[in-house]
């Protein structure tokens, strides 16, 4: 079966030429599937009745099935858990922000990088996610809000940059115009410092922004909270994030978690301002550690958390304390759940 789902309009012509239809098929097919949210090719009466016949016998758009969707008391937060045709599963966010909706995609079935704070990764590292399937996180919202999505975030289950290829490629044909039309400006990769990649997408010439999870101002700490510091030296992936700011001018957003007793210090908060500092026009989103049921981790104190904030600032800084959505579904930061990572009966 020819799977339509991640295909460029022209990747789609080449395939309509090859079984003799017309070109301009491919374009309609597209508006089926990304604007008017149509999977049923028997419903994609624009076709001849030969060509629906054609497409249901040798072709499949293989959306991820819904299994379930939670929505914040506010409405303004929906997490859905997706299940991938080899039942593998993960969860995407949709975002109502005052200028539209963010979807917050995952880009691996659980990840490898074993982060403390994080749900995600207690069930290691499963599998890359396919082009289609990181596309159709994406696709899944707009059927179910019939808007336009604005702008897309991968910040969800996985290390975006260990799987380079496809979290690109998807990226790409969310910002064709023929399919969701959306600014590359408007999206962000989200990375723990997967030193090599980062270099590689500042070598793309795409102002895609980069977004780098710090959450140390040390190597000490961060490695403690986060084994890749044991890969890579925080001077090497501050490097490397200078470079990417230095090549792609697109303002750098440092994610830092604050764990009481942790990383929380005052004298952590002016080291950070000393690192921010020498990134022009930076921001810095100060995230208060999320429960979850893996872990006992605490948020500071919001007097701590205001006086931590003010002392990043301090240096010149932009910096906020973020505003959790979907904490109440546990859709917050850190808190999608590699438990849903694969079905138990097929994968344990």
């Amino acid at each position: 079966m020819i799977e339509l789902l991640g295909k460029s309009l022209e990747e789609l012509q080449s395939i309509f030429k090859t079984h003799n239809i017309q070109k301009f098929r491919a374009k309609q097919l597209i508006d089926y599937i990304y604007h008017r949210y149509v999977f049923d090719f028997q419903e994609m009466t624009q076709f001849p009745k030969e060509l629906r016949q054609w497409l249901s016998d040798n072709c499949v758009i293989s959306l991820p099935t819904l299994i379930t969707e939670s929505i914040s008391p506010d409405g303004k937060t929906r997490k859905i858990l997706l299940e991938m045709t080899d039942q593998s599963r993960v969860e995407a966010v949709l975002m109502e922000q005052h200028y539209g909706y963010s979807v917050c995609v995952s880009s691996q079935v659980g990840c490898a990088m074993g982060c403390v704070f994080c749900a995600s990764t207690q069930g290691g590292l499963y599998r890359d996610l396919t082009v289609a399937e990181i596309l159709g996180q994406v696709v899944i919202f707009g059927a179910l809000t019939k808007e336009q999505i604005h702008s897309v975030v991968v910040m969800g289950a996985g290390e975006p940059l260990q799987n380079y290829d496809n979290v690109l490629q998807a990226l790409q044909l969310l910002h064709d115009p023929v399919i969701c039309n959306i600014s590359y400006r408007k999206m962000t990769i989200s990375t723990c410092g997967w030193v090599p990649n980062i270099y590689k997408l500042a070598d793309e010439g795409l102002p895609i922004t980069l977004a780098l999870s710090l959450h140390a101002t040390n190597n000490e700490v961060r490695r403690s909270i986060m084994p890749v510091g044991a890969r890579y030296e925080l001077t090497e992936v501050l490097d490397a994030v200078k470079y990417y700011y230095d090549t792609t001018q697109r303002r750098i957003t440092f994610e830092y978690i604050l764990i009481d007793s942790v990383n929380a210090s005052m004298e952590e908060a002016h080291a950070l301002g000393q690192i921010c500092k020498d990134f022009p026009n930076c921001h810095v989103n100060l995230i208060p550690v999320n429960g979850n049921e893996h872990i006992e981790l605490y948020k500071p104190s919001i007097t701590n958390m205001n006086t931590f904030k003010d002392i990043v600032g301090s240096y010149g800084v932009s910096v906020t304390v973020r505003k959790e959505m979907g904490d109440a579904i546990q859709a917050a930061c850190g808190q999608l759940k590699a438990a849903h990572g694969r079905k138990k009966e097929n994968h344990e």
